[in-house]
């Protein structure tokens, strides 16, 4: 197992922890697996410890991720602002989970920035901002989960993890994984893997319960995109897909029903680069920009210089300003701009 804290970390997570009798777990806007796992590990951790803890979300997560223990106990901003707002008050300490990045929060950045308590800052992603007392960043982890692995195994918390925290870890790992089929090729995922699983995590029942449980609606999305709206780009191994919100409205789906989706043309043979450019539900003028890659196809620095985002070398994302029209011809000069990678 990896090394998390170095000495002057270590006194400060047990100073931070320590003193705070209410903790405030955040994620990110559009939560995702990842995102669910850690804040919901840490709530519990920190409730068997004696502290009131709390987590809160800017907005709902996809309703596939029910599965994540103590999903239902997740507080929405967007759903109620008061009791959230109410929550952020109070708490003497805030660990932001899965985002380095106060942007990440959305409409609930200005409420958090209320109250000036301690941060800890727990997240696997490139670039984190120095907003924290304490960051614990490691890109090259898999998952925020997995860095939390590291973690409770580094202060000897991890053969005391109940059932319910450890199935937080893993699913936040095998979601930001594609149930580890990318960005999961170090052997100390695994290590981690078998550790949860030594606490009784039945990896086979997540599976199901995540990505074999949908509504009719998320699955006539599935078919509907690959059959109507994927293209091929000639000449590359590239390929997009685009959803507008009067597609969501005639399809009957909701914000989340479009996870996992744009993994699904790299089971083409040689496609290397796919894209899902999704009209934004609560700001239209804007595309969500997802893109996942295979092999050593950097799609984090394709994102950052064509969608002003980033991520991971295998998966990223970003945004875009501008039509449906615009967004596929932006993607298109990013290919071009790609292309003797994707011959």
């Amino acid at each position: 197992m990896e090394q998390i804290l170095n000495l002057e970390g270590r006194k400060k997570w047990f100073s931070l922890i320590e003193n705070a009798r209410k903790v405030l777990c955040v994620g990110h806007v559009n939560p995702d697996g990842d995102a669910l796992g850690s804040t919901l590990m840490m709530m519990k951790w920190l409730q068997r410890k004696g502290k009131e803890a709390h987590v809160v979300m800017p907005n709902h997560y996809p309703d596939f991720l029910a599965a994540v223990p103590g999903a239902s106990e997740i507080v929405t901003y967007d759903v109620n602002p008061g009791r959230v707002e109410e929550l952020v008050h109070e708490a003497d300490l805030i660990i932001c989970c899965d985002h380095g990045n106060r942007e990440r929060t959305r409409d609930l950045a200005p409420v958090l920035e209320k109250n000036l308590c301690a941060r800890i800052m727990i997240d696997h992603h490139l670039g984190p901002e120095d907003y924290c007392d304490l960051v614990l960043s490691r890109p090259e982890m898999c998952a925020t989960c997995e860095l939390l692995c590291h973690l409770m195994t580094e202060l000897g918390e991890m053969e005391n993890l109940t059932q319910e925290e450890a199935e937080c870890l893993y699913c936040g790992m095998m979601t930001d994984t594609g149930a580890f089929t990318y960005n999961s090729n170090r052997a100390a995922v695994y290590d981690c893997v078998s550790r949860l699983m030594e606490r009784g995590v039945d990896k086979d029942m997540l599976y199901r319960k995540i990505f074999w449980t949908m509504t009719p609606q998320r699955l006539r999305l599935q078919g509907y995109l690959l059959y109507t709206k994927m293209q091929l780009i000639p000449g590359t191994h590239a390929a997009y897909m685009t959803l507008t919100n009067k597609e969501r409205r005639l399809l009957g789906t909701k914000n989340g029903d479009t996870e996992g989706i744009v993994n699904l043309p790299l089971q083409i043979s040689g496609m290397k680069l796919t894209c899902l450019m999704s009209q934004d539900t609560e700001h239209p003028e804007q595309y969500r920009i997802s893109l996942r890659s295979v092999d050593d196809f950097p799609c984090n620095r394709l994102s950052a210089d064509f969608f002003d985002g980033g991520g991971h070398k295998n998966a990223a994302g970003g945004r875009f300003t501008g039509s449906e029209e615009e967004a596929i011809e932006q993607f298109k000069k990013a290919v071009k701009a790609y292309e003797h990678l994707l011959r």
